[in-house]
């Protein structure tokens, strides 16, 4: 498994996500500050440059804390009903409609260039799944990484791109064809 490095397991890192979450939800991402989230939680500016030195940072730590929130949620379940909860509950995800609907220019390094920390997560999370299922003979035979790479990237073009195909379909329709397109690939 992939170590995932970020802020969030400092004292008082919580304290500071959750101000910036309330920040970036009444603003968005482009205009919230440090210091509006210093002020938010009631900390020093000092205290939160020491921790994070620009608002990028901090955003990239609160998105993997929330998305990371999120899939827990449904770790203990298949890869395939864990990938369809994940898909359905980040659709509606205060934190993610904000930044798809503000800024969604925000998304696009990670789509295009590079993984980031909340990739990393979502990574480890999905071959967890993946290897319990290969053990309990649910899930067929492979290389767990290539698996939980091709079914984050699957899921993640439901999140990212399904509501460019509502109307005829509704999102129950689009989260039971991602269903049958993981079963179908995941089962043995």
């Amino acid at each position: 498994m992939t170590s995932i490095r970020h802020n969030t397991g400092a004292p008082g890192s919580d304290q500071v996500l959750d101000a910036a979450r309330e920040v970036i939800l009444a603003v968005g991402v482009r205009r919230t500050t440090l210091t509006d989230v210093a002020r938010r939680a009631a900390l020093s500016r000092m205290t939160i440059y020491r921790r994070w030195p620009d608002v990028r940072g901090l955003v990239a730590d609160l998105m993997t804390r929330e998305w990371v929130r999120v899939a827990d949620g449904f770790a203990t379940e298949d890869p395939v009903t864990a990938a369809v909860a994940t898909v359905r509950a980040l659709r509606v995800h205060p934190l993610w409609r904000k930044i798809v609907e503000v800024d969604p220019e925000l998304l696009l390094p990670y789509l295009l260039r590079r993984r980031g920390a909340s990739h990393e997560a979502m990574l480890a999370l999905v071959e967890s799944a993946i290897v319990r299922g290969q053990g309990l003979g649910t899930v067929r035979a492979g290389e767990p990484a290539g698996l939980s790479a091709a079914v984050l990237l699957t899921a993640q073009s439901f999140l990212l791109s399904g509501a460019t195909m509502l109307g005829p379909l509704t999102e129950d329709d689009l989260d039971t064809e991602l269903a049958t397109l993981l079963e179908r690939y995941l089962r043995p």
